[in-house]
């Protein structure tokens, strides 16, 4: 069960997140406030594992609240300005909803916070998928749709079987450092592939279906010697 709070400044938008909260057997919906240093008082004093935030609130706008939060908790922020949902992703939201949202919506958002806080908490087994921060949201991605993944600047290109592609800006280290070693090598400064995926090796270059990657000189030795394994 996740245990959260809410906090808005307007009565009637916080009526509709307590039923739809009702209506989620995972959520039970602890307290809400309409005055956001009231919560703030409460939520550094009583942690609780998610929390629905207003963006746009006069007295202390949901950014600027987030900030002076004490733990990293989940946030799943609520707003009726889109361009609010990038400062919201800025801050790592787990998703953002823009008003007024639906139940399916809302139960969407509250699934992948689950998700995300079960795999914070280690209850799930991370070997089979990560989660990546992409298109003002974060994504799970199931490690076993990888094809491969390719290095486009400050970004990522994560290609993806019979699905879209995701573009995340991050870098090809710190993603490496999310997939498990066993299952993933970086073949060259621009491409990481899943080792099961791969169907042949000629000389310096890896065959994954229709796709061919150079391999970097300074990845040859790694490379060969995981292979041969």
């Amino acid at each position: 069960m996740i245990n959260a709070i809410a906090i808005d400044d307007e009565s009637p938008a916080l009526d509709i997140i307590e039923s739809f909260c009702s209506q989620v057997d995972l959520i039970n919906l602890h307290k809400t406030f309409t005055q956001p240093k009231e919560a703030l008082k409460h939520i550094n004093k009583f942690p609780v594992d998610l929390l629905f935030l207003d963006v746009n609130m006069p007295s202390l706008n949901g950014i600027d609240f987030y900030k002076k939060i004490k733990q990293n908790t989940p946030v799943i922020f609520t707003t009726a300005h889109l361009e609010y949902a990038v400062e919201g992703f800025n801050l790592n939201a787990v998703d953002y909803l823009l008003k007024p949202f639906s139940f399916e919506r809302f139960k969407t958002a509250v699934t992948k916070a689950q998700d995300f806080i079960n795999y914070q908490q280690g209850k799930v087994n991370p070997q089979n998928f990560i989660f990546v921060r992409a298109d003002y949201s974060l994504l799970k991605i199931d490690l076993g749709n990888i094809l491969y993944i390719e290095s486009l600047d400050d970004y990522v290109k994560i290609f993806l079987d019979q699905q879209k592609t995701v573009v995340a800006r991050m870098t090809m280290k710190n993603l490496l450092e999310k997939l498990p070693e066993k299952d993933f090598i970086r073949v060259h400064r621009s491409f990481i592939v899943p080792l099961r995926r791969i169907e042949a090796v000629r000389q310096k270059v890896v065959y994954i279906g229709d796709k061919e990657f150079p391999i970097g000189e300074s990845y040859i030795a790694d490379f060969f010697g995981r292979f041969k394994e």
